[in-house]
């Protein structure tokens, strides 16, 4: 039972919990709701997994054959320059098979960005029901937000590798492009941070949600890339472990993905998105509910 639970009834054989006892700051209630959902959140992550899963299944297949093509051609002692196209035609075949594995995860992700709303608010939340009437609210604007994610990682790649060929027998002023189209991938990856917890938070169009969740990104620049570093943290170090010739490392992202990671992220992003609402769209919506599972007595910048 969550806290806005024993707000009400209290616990037994110790006082009522009051709103005294409330939150003082986000930080303060995502541990809490973290300690209390933590079983509702591997839950909610079995169903978000449910839609992850042929991305995961293609991965897998990709990185066993890009394993297998790299001891072929170390044992044919391959050029640098062959070993090198064979690895970028495997990834250019791969992305394109991620574009219809990714665009199918845009409701769920909308679907559970609803769910850890309220959790991250501490406000009760029956899991498969909601997640089900948020995914039937939010389905169009989410396949939208997913069918930008799931063809942007292809063209980066054929940006990056067109403006790097450019700069080989042309020019280095080219740089400035593969500069551009990698801002262009992370500015949207920032982007997302806020695009889904808006979606299901506001009534907007697509394109007001984009602008919005952008323009949010931009002004909490330094946080939102901590927080993304933060939630990548895992598959960082497992990556690191896996290029150092630790096969641990593929264990410690599967681990971490299969029981918790896409819940996880979307409390993370749900936190963070609550209390930036609260300071520059809630205040101008009249009736607009402020602070939800702190102490009323808060301020905008406590809420950070």
């Amino acid at each position: 039972m969550g806290l806005f639970d024993r707000f009400y009834y209290g616990k037994a054989g110790q006082a009522d919990y009051t709103e005294d006892d409330l939150p003082a700051n986000r930080l303060q209630l995502f541990w809490q709701v973290l300690r209390v959902r933590l079983w509702s959140l591997m839950r909610l992550n079995l169903l978000q997994l449910l839609f992850w899963l042929p991305l995961i299944l293609i991965t897998l297949m990709t990185l066993m054959g890009a394993i297998g093509m790299a001891a072929d051609l170390l044992e044919q002692e391959a050029p640098l320059a062959d070993v090198s196209d064979h690895m970028l035609g495997l990834l250019s075949t791969y992305l394109i098979l991620l574009i219809p594995c990714i665009m199918i995860t845009g409701p769920s992700s909308a679907a559970a960005a609803h769910v850890a709303r309220n959790w991250a608010r501490d406000q009760h939340s029956f899991l498969w029901s909601d997640f089900k009437d948020a995914l039937k609210a939010n389905w169009k604007q989410g396949l939208c937000a997913s069918a930008i994610s799931s063809v942007l990682p292809y063209l980066l790649l054929v940006g990056v590798t067109f403006y790097g060929e450019l700069a080989q027998t042309t020019t280095p002023i080219a740089v400035a492009g593969q500069v551009l189209v990698i801002i262009v991938g992370i500015i949207w990856a920032l982007t997302l941070t806020f695009l889904y917890p808006l979606m299901v938070g506001y009534e907007m169009r697509m394109g007001t949600l984009i602008r919005n969740a952008m323009l949010l990104a931009v002004a909490r620049l330094p946080f939102v890339t901590g927080l993304r570093l933060a939630t990548a943290l895992p598959l960082l170090i497992g990556l690191l472990m896996f290029y150092v010739g630790s096969m641990y490392g593929l264990l410690v992202i599967a681990l971490y993905y299969l029981l918790i990671g896409f819940s996880l992220n979307r409390l993370v992003s749900a936190s963070f998105a609550n209390s930036v609402f609260d300071k520059y769209i809630n205040p101008n919506i009249e009736g607009a509910p402020m602070n939800l599972g702190l102490r009323a007595d808060e301020d905008d910048d406590e809420d950070e």
